[in-house]
């Protein structure tokens, strides 16, 4: 029997964190364009403002927060804003989190406690704001951005954000036990390599060609295509998938050793 996959979005109250530029921004808009009224939560007005407003000339419906969610005080700041502006909550789509380059010899207990207040703890502070409001509409969705360092890699200068992903792996894995009994689905997506502003301005052109000979598809990935699988994550068509991460690296982490891939 055939059938039709819809977003089911259509009026949804979404929150998009890290929505500033790069892939939250990919996300925030792709879910507009879907219908849904999209929270554009970032620590740049201007950048969440210069989002806001490429949504609404686009026809979508949008609304910005600016908010550090790495503290307690910012995230209960977007949620109650998100409650008071639209009523509701229906899907969180956590993607803020910070990269900084730093060796272990010369990573100090602040610079550790940062990345992970960041990108884990902040993880843990939304969902449990979130989750009443979810709870009330007797359904939700929580998406995560997580990665593929940490998880299934490494990478030399990385170890507190490696140890923040692979930690909210585990976060998604055992709060979806918990809120599943709420009809609360919690998955994430694992970006590999992908071109955003900041890994752009990070590297050169030959460096990014040099990398994706290293990739099966033999190109980075872009934003567009993790906000795709998020899409998928948040539609109607995963209502059974819960606890789950997707990879989307384009194969990146399938060869043995990179010499295959030369």
């Amino acid at each position: 029997m055939a059938g039709t996959v819809s977003s089911g979005l259509a009026g949804k109250v979404v929150i998009v964190t890290g929505a500033g530029r790069g892939i939250g921004e990919a996300i925030a808009k792709l879910f507009a364009a879907e219908g849904a009224r999209v929270i554009v939560n970032a620590r740049t007005e201007a950048r969440v403002q210069q989002v806001v407003a490429d949504i609404t000339n686009s026809g979508g419906t949008a609304h910005g927060i600016v908010a550090d969610i790495g503290g307690l005080e910012g995230v209960q700041r977007l949620v109650e804003g998100t409650v008071a502006r639209f009523g509701a909550i229906d899907v969180l789509v956590h993607n803020a989190g910070i990269l900084p380059l730093q060796s272990l010899e010369t990573m100090e207990d602040h610079d550790w406690t940062q990345v992970l207040e960041v990108n884990l703890t902040s993880a843990f502070r939304l969902t449990k704001a979130c989750l009443p409001h979810m709870k009330e509409r007797g359904s939700g969705r929580m998406l995560f951005t997580s990665s593929v360092t940490g998880n299934r890699t490494g990478v030399p200068g990385f170890s507190h954000y490696s140890a923040a992903k692979a930690g909210m792996n585990g976060f998604i894995r055992s709060a979806a036990l918990e809120l599943a009994p709420y009809a609360i689905t919690v998955n994430g997506v694992e970006p590999g390599s992908v071109l955003t502003p900041g890994a752009e301005a990070a590297t050169t052109l030959e460096e990014r060609e040099a990398m994706a000979r290293f990739i099966p598809l033999k190109r980075w990935g872009t934003s567009m295509d993790i906000a795709n699988a998020m899409l998928y994550l948040a539609s109607e068509g995963a209502s059974y998938v819960t606890g789950q991460t997707i990879i989307v690296d384009g194969g990146a982490i399938l060869p043995e050793n990179g010499a295959f891939m030369m």
